[in-house]
């Protein structure tokens, strides 16, 4: 019923960009909140950033701590994609990067259980090295 497809993972420096993109299929995007869920290595599932559905009014955005002032989560309502600029990287970022979406508020998303979204992209590996 839903299809999310991740792009625009890669290999960067410490200190430089990436944008990563996801896809949204039908009108998945106006319906639920959605947002970006990172496994780095040996670690567990964390948040990342989440954003209220498209249906409500107003840009309500949540970011975790460790990404706030440098990683900026937005969409674009026609192309049905979601976006996560990511500026300053650092080695720690370096993870597999998830888009999800969930019949949920996004304020939520700093509490939930990140191994039972509703759904779920395929990843995109971020690779910073210093």
């Amino acid at each position: 019923q839903v299809q999310l497809v991740e792009s625009g993972g890669g290999l960067v420096q410490a200190g430089g960009s990436l944008r990563l993109s996801c896809a949204a299929s039908g009108r998945t995007f106006s319906s639920y909140s959605m947002g970006w869920i990172r496994q780095a290595p040996g670690k567990e599932r964390e948040f990342v950033a989440a954003i209220a559905p498209i249906r409500w009014s107003g840009l309500t955005t949540y970011y975790a701590d460790s990404v706030k002032g440098r990683f900026t989560i937005s969409r674009d309502n026609a192309k049905n994609t979601l976006y996560l600029q990511m500026n300053s990287l650092k080695p720690e970022d370096t993870a597999d990067y998830y888009c999800a979406a969930d019949n949920s508020r996004a304020d939520d998303w700093p509490r939930l259980n990140y191994y039972a979204m509703d759904y779920w992209g395929k990843g995109t590996l971020v690779t910073v090295s210093s």
